[in-house]
């Protein structure tokens, strides 16, 4: 397979690299392409369309963040299928053979060289970006804060799930509690570590930011809430504010 094959599109793009904010945004999720080579790693329309294949409505939410508060903005170009920008390497779902309850049958057996491929043409490139803009950032004094965007789905493996939203952190506990209490919770909506915890099959907020002694916090949105325009506009105006109350 050709290597050049992560070159269109690009398996980074870093918008507003010089933004003033001091919230910096990840969003790995960003992108549901598989090169045509991959035959869609098995799976056929309406699955490539999914939650497993992106996060529904990330990219117009961050995008809509990096506008409202002047912020840098790192994207993913690739799906998740592929390899996950926001797994460690030792991760079993790295290059997932099962996502959700979907078998995955383009990651099943996949060979030392493929799996070397991804790796080099999509998850460093992204690492290694984001590492980047944060040397740099450094460099020039400026102090930055990590807001990973993601969002979830309403129902997974049959249980539905209550919130709107949830601000998931590690080693950041004060930060992520007043980002909390600025979107409005702890309550039944907007809850603290939902619809997931920060461990060890994380990467961004682990390594870009609890390494670095710089707070962190990974956001979802439940998808249903900004799959259209209107509500990603009411989203992004909501974050915005709390990011602004809340970073020190």
């Amino acid at each position: 397979m050709d290597d050049t094959l992560f070159r269109d599109p690009p398996p980074v793009t870093v918008e507003n690299a010089d933004g003033a904010s001091p919230v910096v945004l990840l969003c790995e999720h960003v992108s549901r392409f598989i090169p045509a080579a991959y035959g869609g790693l098995g799976l056929e329309e309406p699955d490539l369309s999914r939650h497993i294949a992106w996060d529904i409505g990330a990219a117009d939410l961050a995008r809509g963040l990096s506008r409202r508060l002047d912020a840098p903005l790192v994207l993913g170009g690739y799906s998740r299928l592929l390899v996950d920008c926001n797994r460690p390497l030792s991760s079993p779902t790295l290059m997932p053979t099962v996502s959700e309850t979907t078998r995955i049958p383009g990651n099943e057996n996949v060979s030392e060289a493929e799996r070397a491929r991804r790796i080099a043409g999509i998850f460093t490139p992204f690492q290694e970006a984001a590492a980047a803009l944060f040397d740099a950032r450094a460099a020039r004094g400026i102090r930055s804060t990590v807001v990973g965007v993601h969002t979830f789905t309403p129902v997974f493996d049959g249980f539905v799930r209550p919130w709107h939203a949830g601000v998931l952190y590690g080693r950041a506990v004060a930060f992520g509690e007043r980002l909390l209490a600025a979107l409005g919770g702890p309550s039944e909506t907007i809850a603290a570590n939902e619809p997931y915890r920060i461990d060890g099959a994380d990467y961004t907020i682990p390594v870009h930011g609890d390494a670095r002694g710089l707070d962190a916090v990974l956001l979802e949105i439940r998808n249903d809430l900004v799959g259209e325009p209107a509500g990603v506009e009411t989203w992004a105006d909501r974050v915005a504010r709390a990011l602004l109350h809340s970073v020190r």
